[in-house]
């Protein structure tokens, strides 16, 4: 008889829960065409000179990488203007998180704070890492409450994860909010790394005014998190990089698995760095398609939270359909968009900005619902 056991912390982790499939709702309702606006990809797919390449590279399927992936490297450190000594790149952000948490943090030990609800990723590893979670609720206008999160800092926190713009909200803090977060963690606990999580950070409308990264202000003990899956455009090829303290980069170099990031991957984000008016005509779209969202969700009635990101984050009009109804309706019209539950948000739901076509689809399917839904003048729906 086997005794092989599984650990009690992995048993009770919440697995994290995808967007579905375009495929899959096809297949579930028998529609052929749909649209997903649920996972923030980016609007306008991937770019003509990654998809060339990666028929190009195909031919090298059979070839490992090399090692430390230079090129890629060289070109983000010159993108960023820092040194290459900094720049770390992994199988999306994700594997970075996952890589930070297990070389910074011991299971049993070591405690990890982040604001809830927030990116699953974080409490995820780190609970596969053994490590205890601190969360600190958002204001209910889903803002960051800096002072209540360092309250949870003690001498045992070893990382402190911030995504700005925020998601599922996409609330963007100050950038000099975050740099004195950075500083009174230096100042308190000074064993603590900060990582700031700016995968949606191309999507601000003042990146300069919003990132530290982009100013070029890289506090001693902070760490900043980017991916090419949103406004790159290579969701499915899992790219992503950091900017780390040298030191953490060189151990983070030293640790991960090898290989991680393949030819073909390394080879669409060159190109996509390259390919500047793929990436300023998708920056384009999703500010015009955010507004837009924006003024139509309110004209029904909607409320919608302001997003420096390509999402919004919106609740239904009272007395209308409840957010899981909203949500089924929208599958059998063929539109996909995200619903909350999993964030603890039972009552809101967030769209993706997508393009034209699909923005006018989206706000079509839910005026039907919505007018469906809303009762009659005797008070029955």
């Amino acid at each position: 008889m086997s005794r092989i056991s599984v650990r009690p912390e992995i048993q009770r982790l919440d697995a994290y829960a995808p967007g579905l499939s375009i495929a899959e709702i096809r297949r579930k309702y028998g529609l052929d065409q749909v649209i997903k606006m649920a996972s923030n990809e980016n609007p306008l797919g991937a770019p003509p000179l990654a998809q060339e390449v990666v028929r190009r590279y195909a031919a090298f399927a059979f070839r490992y990488p090399q090692g430390g992936n230079p090129r890629l490297v060289a070109a983000l450190a010159a993108l960023h203007s820092v040194e290459p000594a900094r720049i770390v790149v992994g199988n999306g952000s994700d594997e970075i998180i996952d890589m930070l948490i297990r070389m910074l943090a011991e299971a049993g030990r070591h405690v990890i704070v982040c604001f809830e609800p927030c990116f699953s990723i974080y409490p995820i590893q780190g609970g596969i890492a053994g490590v205890q979670l601190r969360r600190c609720p958002l204001r209910k206008d889903f803002s960051f409450n800096f002072d209540a999160l360092l309250n949870l800092v003690n001498a045992d926190t070893r990382l402190v994860f911030v995504s700005t713009p925020d998601n599922p909200s996409g609330y963007c803090p100050p950038r000099a909010a975050v740099r004195d977060l950075a500083r009174q963690l230096a100042d308190h606990a000074p064993d603590c790394l900060l990582v700031i999580d700016e995968a949606y950070m191309d999507f601000a409308d003042d990146e300069n005014a919003s990132s530290l990264l982009a100013a070029g202000d890289l506090p001693e003990n902070t760490a900043f998190l980017r991916t090419f899956s949103k406004s790159y455009g290579l969701a499915g090829l899992r790219l992503g990089y950091g900017v780390l303290p040298p030191v953490l980069a060189k151990y983070y170099w030293r640790t991960r698995l090898p290989f991680s990031v393949n030819i073909p991957a390394e080879e669409a984000g060159l190109a996509a760095l390259a390919d500047t008016a793929f990436r300023q005509a998708t920056l384009t779209t999703v500010h015009e398609g955010r507004a837009l969202l924006r003024q139509k969700l309110t004209e029904l009635g909607c409320t919608v939270w302001p997003s420096s990101a390509n999402f919004l984050l919106f609740q239904l009009p009272e007395g209308t359909c409840s957010a899981q109804e909203c949500f089924e309706a929208l599958l059998k019209k063929g539109v996909i968009i995200r619903p909350l539950s999993s964030y603890g948000l039972q009552e809101h739901l967030r769209v993706s900005v997508g393009n034209p076509q699909e923005n006018a689809a989206f706000l079509a399917a839910l005026r039907d619902i919505l007018a469906s839904s809303a009762p009659d003048r005797d008070g029955k729906s």
